[in-house]
């Protein structure tokens, strides 16, 4: 039957919405998923749709668009995924995290300091502050969770149950150590999680794994030992942090096999930090052999720290056991940094008997302390098993991002080896061209794009590379970012 000749042929009418006056003409073609998508993260970054507002029903949206149903359920669906906007059953898609975003003023300044200043000189002590005050429209730091899918709801509830539970005597001075409450929770997260049978008496908590180091540094310091090895690569922060202390960090190399024990004895360090699990950068494993050999020397009289960094943020393999769980002559250390956020500042660290007293005193010098309601909350979510069920949550997000990069990278980065990927909040990538990694760092910045190169974290000369986070960016920014490091990578090439 033909159109009526008074009715409108929708073929002819402007696509739009009042709703954030949507308008999908300028969408591009073949892309209305990903632009709707964008669209409703900007709105709610900027505040036009605030947090705790209810999304338009997809049924009612895509009518307004003139679009299929589907189009707008995938763009809701990005942004379930990437923690914005949240299934509410009959209350509809309901707002319940901003994105976190550069503000568009601050972009259109002068930055500070120049881009290619950054990255002109051996990074200095300020480096990481400097490097985070720089504006930048993607920000692919390693080592920054999802920030935005804090589990806020869960946080308030047990905050408000623990308010209800507490005596007045709980708001008083404590015990150092922190928290009998979370000191038992850690212990039984631990056994659960890491295979580490430990009394809740023998756990400190401590304001996160640097606050750990710090206090370790200490104690060894009183003991004579001025020198910890590091792996090489490994963390420009944790060598700042330990040099902070008067501390030597010789490098030993890491390969396939992760930390090489045969070097670390020629080096002749008695102390040795490592990241067991997932090797920072490289994401390696430290393998059976080595444990093994590393085992040995310890028993020897060599002190071994554990950094347990990413242990829990697995994809494609079993889990790892910490080197706690079988040998306990062990330091070890952990956090909720990388699993809630970096500002709550709460971690725990576990040390071999006879440095156990050194340490306590250490901590109640630095701060007699941690506060005790973020540890009450805390040790509340992990005994409820809400902390399990935000990891699972996490897991899944973290793989379909991680995924996005391997394929942004494998199509504009195609000369470049990807590691690390198995486990783990970023990826490292190694080029075979001879392109300093400085150069291609400070050339994305100037794009607004935030990244470390691979060198930062090299004592020795190695291949170049980058060191990109994946966890706190949704999909389409990961795979801009990523042609973004294409585009430069040509330029210097």
């Amino acid at each position: 039957m033909g159109r009526a000749k008074d009715e409108p042929d929708n073929r002819t009418i402007s696509r739009g919405s009042d709703f954030l006056q949507l308008d999908v003409d300028g969408a591009p073609a073949g892309g209305l998923a990903d632009w709707l998508a964008v669209q409703l993260r900007e709105a709610i970054a900027d505040g036009r749709v605030p947090l705790g507002s209810r999304l338009p029903a997809t049924r009612v949206l895509a009518s307004e668009l003139h679009v299929s149903r589907g189009v707008v359920t995938e763009a809701y669906q990005r942004l379930t995924e990437d923690g914005h906007v949240a299934g509410r059953g009959r209350a509809g898609t309901v707002v319940v995290a901003a994105p976190v975003v550069c503000p568009s003023d601050a972009l259109s300044e002068e930055p500070a300091v120049p881009p290619a200043a950054l990255f002109a000189a051996p990074p200095g002590v300020d480096i990481f502050d400097a490097l985070r005050a720089v504006p930048a429209r993607i920000d692919l730091t390693p080592g920054v969770p999802d920030l935005a899918a804090f589990p806020r709801s869960a946080w308030v509830r047990a905050e408000r149950s623990v308010l209800a539970e507490l005596s007045a005597s709980n708001f008083g001075y404590g015990d150092p150590r922190g928290s009998a409450v979370l000191r038992l929770a850690v212990a039984r997260w631990l056994a659960r999680n890491r295979g580490i049978r430990v009394d809740p008496v023998e756990v400190v908590v401590v304001a996160g794994v640097t606050q750990a180091l710090g206090l370790i540094a200490q104690v060894l310091r009183r003991r004579g030992i001025t020198e910890i090895a590091v792996e090489d690569p490994g963390s420009l922060g944790v060598r700042q942090h330990l040099h902070s202390w008067s501390v030597d960090t010789p490098p030993i190399e890491v390969d396939g096999g992760g930390l090489r024990v045969d070097a670390l004895r020629a080096g002749g360090a008695p102390a040795v930090l490592l990241t067991p699990a997932h090797q920072f950068p490289t994401g390696v494993v430290l393998d059976g052999g080595r444990r093994g050999e590393l085992m040995r020397w310890a028993g020897e009289g060599g002190v071994v720290v554990e950094d347990d960094y990413d242990a829990e943020h697995r994809y494609d393999r079993p889990p790892v056991a910490a080197l706690r769980s079988m040998l306990g002559q062990v330091f070890y250390t952990g956090s909720v940094s990388k699993l809630l956020a970096p500002a709550l500042r709460v971690g725990w660290l576990l040390a071999p008997s006879e440095y156990r007293d050194d340490l306590v005193a250490a901590k109640r010098n630095a701060d007699l302390g941690n506060a005790v309601l973020p540890q009450m909350v805390l040790a509340r979510l992990m005994e409820s098993g809400e902390l399990e069920r935000h990891l699972r949550l996490l897991r899944g997000r973290h793989r379909r991002r991680r995924d996005a990069m391997i394929r942004a990278i494998r199509t504009q980065l195609p000369g470049a080896t990807v590691h690390g990927a198995a486990a783990g909040l970023h990826l490292t990538v190694t080029f075979e061209d001879d392109v300093p990694d400085t150069e291609l760092a400070a050339g994305a910045l100037a794009l607004g794009v935030k990244v470390q190169p691979l060198s930062w974290h090299r004592q020795r000369p190695g291949p170049p590379g980058l060191v990109m986070g994946y966890a706190a960016r949704p999909v389409s920014e990961i795979e801009e970012a990523v042609a973004t490091f294409g585009e430069v990578l040509r330029r210097l090439s």
